[in-house]
């Protein structure tokens, strides 16, 4: 199957927003180590959005890799398209 680049744009933003969710857990409720931890609650929260990001992050890595291949390109000049594509975006750009 093919992968559109608009699809490869909307998979990087989903996997920056999951690692965005992961950084907010990690400034609410401080390090894991800290006096008293986490809560039962707080760990499944945070554990379910790691898992989440680093999920993603690999969706995003292998379709990438798939897209370079098929189109002779490297994985690098790729992601580094994709990359502009997303900040563009978010600057009400069209994107790429």
């Amino acid at each position: 199957m093919t992968t559109i680049f608009q699809e490869l744009v909307a998979k990087e933003r989903a996997a920056e927003q999951a690692h965005s969710r992961v950084e907010e857990l990690r400034g609410m409720y401080g390090p894991p180590t800290q006096q008293g931890g986490w809560s039962p609650r707080q760990t499944e929260t945070y554990n379910t959005a790691l898992r989440a990001w680093r999920d993603l992050a690999r969706e995003v890595q292998v379709a990438m890799a798939d897209y370079a291949r098929e189109r002779g390109q490297t994985r690098s000049d790729v992601e580094d398209q994709v990359h502009k594509a997303v900040l563009q975006t978010d600057r009400g750009g069209a994107g790429a």
